[in-house]
């Protein structure tokens, strides 16, 4: 087929690094604040800047991208990527406002205040308690703020985060044990290689899956067999159907890790105790709701908000037009859904700037 000169100009600018923007045709007059920069939220704030509405996305860290920009690893997914479509979304009309934590340094009611909708994408932030004794030894982490350390190292930022405090964890020459099977486990186990790790060894509770799957027996869901990570094919050492007893140390320092085997109901296995040599010990078995410090807390506090506590404390919105119980107030993402994917992040997002761009206009031609 034979591209028009619109299209030539569109594809030479994707290989340059630049995507053209689409900047709406007219503007609405309409304000709308978005509070968290990561899927949800940038995926919510280009359809509403493409809508005509002035959109303003405001973000806790010092560049927008959320826990895409630091808590996935740049051998995952390079952040120049985030920073093309950053500067597609200026392109096309949308300001973003860093260093601003909202519920903290810019009260939630201030933006309802301001602007005719706020939407609330704040994510799934809290760690997953493991209740591990000797999780307060020095040398045990929750795996994000090392990952975010990490992520800002190589952004060239100063590695200290707003959402993530912590002292410098650096792997380098260190024995390394990682407890969780998930993403986020291997994303660890990756940057404690590139850091210099002397060994890496990830702890999975559940058994060591098939290497082929029974396609008939699961089919169209995704299919439970052995896979193996781009970091975990570096080198870890995994452990399958083994629980984590206890952190070991001495003088207030990691020096091991206890653990045993499991049966199929998860329970230790009698005389199977065995010790691993760990001066580093990363936690990442998931996470258990909204940042504790930041708008849930003050939309539960002062705004007496609906919170979902079967769920993990989430905001409590459907996923039809995603209002919460404030009025004006939205919130899509994981900190409505819990702890998911990026995809459905996005998608989240796409439906929540509808269902905002109908309530302010009566109609809208956003897709859903």
């Amino acid at each position: 087929a034979i591209k028009t000169i619109e299209q030539a100009i569109a594809d030479k600018a994707y290989e340059t690094g630049h995507i053209r923007p689409y900047p709406p045709e007219r503007k609405t007059g309409r304000r709308v604040a978005i509070i968290g920069s990561g899927p949800a939220g940038m995926a919510a704030a280009q359809q509403l800047g493409r809508a005509g509405h002035d959109v303003h996305v405001y973000e806790r860290e010092s560049r927008p991208g959320g826990l895409m920009r630091y808590g996935i690893p740049d051998f995952k997914i390079e952040k120049h990527y985030i920073d093309r479509r950053i500067e597609q979304m200026q392109g096309e009309g949308v300001s973003f406002h860093c260093g601003i934590n909202v519920g903290v340094d810019k009260p939630v009611a201030q933006l309802l205040a301001e602007y005719d909708a706020v939407l609330y994408c704040g994510g799934s932030e809290t760690p997953r308690p493991a209740n591990i004794p000797g999780d307060d030894l020095d040398g045990v982490h929750d795996a994000m703020p090392y990952l975010v350390q990490q992520n800002k190292r190589i952004g060239g930022e100063p590695i200290q985060s707003v959402a993530w405090p912590s002292p410098p964890i650096v792997a380098g020459g260190q024995h390394v044990v990682v407890v969780g099977g998930g993403d986020t486990a291997s994303d660890c186990v990756g940057t404690a290689f590139r850091q210099g790790a002397v060994r890496v060894t990830q702890l999975d509770i559940r058994p060591q899956p098939p290497e082929k799957e029974d396609k008939l027996s699961v089919w169209p869901y995704w299919a439970t067999k052995m896979r193996t990570s781009s970091s975990q094919a570096e080198g870890a050492e995994r452990e399958f159907q083994v629980a984590t007893l206890e952190f070991i140390g001495e003088d207030g320092a990691l020096t091991g890790v206890k653990c045993c085997e499991v049966d199929e109901k998860r329970k230790p296995i009698a005389g199977t105790e065995f010790v691993i040599r760990a001066d580093l010990a990363f936690i990442a078995i998931g996470f258990a709701g909204p940042a504790a410090v930041g708008p849930v807390s003050e939309l539960a506090g002062q705004m007496k908000i609906a919170i979902d506590s079967r769920r993990s404390n989430n905001v409590e919105a459907n996923d039809r037009d995603y209002k919460t119980s404030v009025e004006k107030l939205y919130a899509a993402g994981d900190v409505r859904r819990g702890q998911s994917l990026v995809v459905w992040a996005i998608r989240e997002g796409r439906q929540a700037a509808r269902s905002i761009d109908e309530a302010l206009m009566g109609s809208s031609v956003l897709p859903r």
